[in-house]
């Protein structure tokens, strides 16, 4: 098992979009059930003692937005890198944003898109939970947050090398009257 001082990654999926009519793709807003799972999935960081120091945001307005509404359930508040490289990424390009994270970052979470997420999160694991990575490896769907433990500097991430220590989709609900 790896130490508790080990580098986390936690990689978040947006929360869900809106397809407006004539909207570019990198300006979708996101959803009503996006504005309310975004707060759950800060809650369930905060909760689950997943805080991150460095949070790692596609561009794109949903992960900007994404990114506000888990922020403000936290306690803390990490550096924000809106890094254009993230949108619409793959695994591999999003591996070498992440080879770039500094030594001294523990919790690094990474806001991104689909497929890119779960590819990256797949080809990381070596190891950890296997309920927790045939959940991801089924369906990695919105506001879906996945931790892993890494062996190892951040520079020599590579496939097989990481421990998927949770996976979880948490998820809000409208207020009812």
């Amino acid at each position: 098992m790896p130490m508790s001082g080990a580098a986390r990654l936690i990689v978040l999926r947006h929360a869900k979009s809106a397809w407006p009519d004539g909207v570019p793709d990198h300006q979708r807003p996101l959803a009503g059930r996006g504005r309310r799972d975004a707060p759950a999935a800060g809650r369930w960081l905060r909760e689950a003692h997943r805080v991150p120091d460095l949070v790692i945001c596609s561009t794109a307005r949903r992960t900007r937005q994404t990114w506000d509404l888990v922020g403000a359930q936290l306690d803390a508040s990490p550096e924000v890198v809106f890094e254009p490289r993230a949108y619409e990424a793959s695994a591999s390009a999003l591996a070498a944003v992440v080879r770039e994270v500094p030594e001294r970052r523990r919790t690094v979470l990474l806001i991104g898109h689909q497929p890119g997420v779960q590819d990256l999160v797949l080809s990381l694991v070596g190891g950890g939970d296997d309920e927790a990575l045939a959940r991801a490896r089924a369906k990695f769907p919105t506001s879906a947050v996945a931790v892993l433990v890494l062996p190892s500097a951040w520079a020599q991430l590579a496939p097989g090398t990481a421990a998927l220590v949770d996976f979880a989709v948490p998820r809000g609900f409208a207020a009812t009257r």
